[in-house]
């Protein structure tokens, strides 16, 4: 079953194909349309194709492990592939490897367990998603301090948006020292009710302030907790 415009054209564009259309895969298609991302999507279930119909580029109902099924869809024609079946392994790991057979350029791939991870790893994928592991471990940090949103980009390196500390409000960051006594840094402050600014030495902290914080993650979990 096919929905959109021809499958060629879309491959020709900005666009992604995401492959699998459960939980994961449906949100990160309609994010991308929502983002102006042309998109071919794929499932191996009618009735969620069904559903999707009209709400990406281009859906179809089909087997993605088979090789002519994906050459008829031109999927080796788009630079960027997401595999995000989640409930089938085998179907991953063999959709997987025809794309990295057809030398897709980027092909990023949903591993729901470690042992599916390192598996994809083995056979050259360079970017492996673990959703549901990344939201346990961020809802964690959340949970545990007074973050109020949590980003890691990188080992043991994150972005915190939290409120401020009590011993630093009223005072320039000058004078709190932040980064020597914390270990992390104060990038951004953002006034209630205004916008995001960069912070220099001189920036006072007020109490109804947003700050974003920069810095090992152990260090900046910690600096959340200071009351």
């Amino acid at each position: 079953m096919f929905s959109g415009p021809d499958v060629s054209t879309v491959a020709a564009a900005d666009s992604v194909a995401v492959i699998g259309l459960g939980r994961f895969g449906r949100a990160l298609a309609l994010e991308l349309m929502a983002n102006g991302t042309e998109v071919l999507g794929i499932d191996s279930d009618e009735s969620i194709v069904q559903e999707l119909n009209g709400q990406l580029t281009h859906v179809v109902a089909a087997d993605s492990t088979r090789e002519e099924v994906l050459q008829q869809l031109a999927v080796p024609e788009f630079d960027r592939v997401v595999v995000a079946i989640g409930s089938d392994i085998q179907a991953s790991i063999l959709t997987t490897s025809l794309l990295l057979r057809f030398d897709v350029a980027h092909v990023w791939a949903k591993a729901v367990s470690d042992a599916h991870g390192t598996i994809l790893e083995q056979l050259g994928v360079s970017h492996v998603i673990y959703p549901e592991k990344e939201m346990g471990r961020r809802v964690a940090h959340l949970v545990r301090g007074s973050m109020q949103d949590y980003l890691e980009i990188g080992d043991d390196f994150s972005l915190v948006k939290m409120a401020p500390p009590l011993a630093i409000i009223g005072k320039t960051l000058g004078e709190s020292r932040v980064r020597s006594t914390a270990g992390v840094t104060i990038t951004a402050v953002r006034p209630h009710g205004g916008a995001w600014t960069y912070t220099d030495e001189k920036t006072v902290i007020a109490a109804d302030d947003t700050i974003l914080v920069s810095g090992p993650t152990t260090r900046a979990e910690a600096f959340s907790l200071r009351r």
